[in-house]
């Protein structure tokens, strides 16, 4: 079992019953998935979007899915139906392997990281990360990388109010920063 599952179910379920009243552990919100977007933007070739595919197959482990235009918009020159990024979706072992090197190494590789702002929580307690640069995650260190993407990382949780996925993810070991910045 991985760490971080194993510390949810030890540390994070019987603090979260404590803070929130809850009466039954089953009854404490939990990570239900990770999704993983990258846009591609207007890059057409074929080779370039083959990096990208691979990038994303390196730092999730899991092939990731093209994402058509689901409409034609003329301000942006896209049609319907063409690929605009590329999406992963994790789930189980994978998730939880995932949101390891994700608190580990990736974020504290980042540049003039002051903790991750708690503005960047929905009002369901679903956190979204943006990555400027794809090579913030270990599997990328040593690789030959021909183009440099920014990708984005959604943590999905089960949590009814904003407070109650902020408190989860802050006790799992994400470093949030609750300051508002000016």
């Amino acid at each position: 079992m991985l760490a971080l599952q194993e510390k949810y179910r030890k540390e994070v379920v019987p603090a979260m019953e404590k803070a929130f009243g809850y009466r039954n552990g089953m009854t404490v919100p939990r990570i239900a998935k990770v999704v993983v977007n990258a846009g591609v933007g207007r890059i057409r070739d074929e080779k370039q979007l083959g990096a990208i595919v691979q990038a994303l197959t390196l730092i999730t482990g899991q092939k990731p899915a093209p994402r058509p235009a689901r409409k034609a918009i003329a301000a942006f020159k896209t049609r319907q139906g063409l690929l605009v990024g590329y999406q992963v979706t994790l789930r189980g072992t994978r998730m939880w392997d995932f949101l390891l090197r994700l608190i580990a190494i990736a974020i504290p590789r980042l540049r003039d990281f002051r903790g991750i702002g708690v503005r960047s929580f929905d009002p369901r307690g679903n956190l979204t990360i943006g990555f400027s640069e794809h090579i913030v995650f270990p599997e990328m260190v040593g690789e030959d990388v021909p183009l440099m993407f920014g990708l984005e990382v959604t943590v999905v949780t089960t949590a009814r109010k904003r407070e109650e996925g902020i408190q989860l993810l802050k006790l799992l070991g994400l470093p949030l920063n609750e300051e508002p910045r000016a």
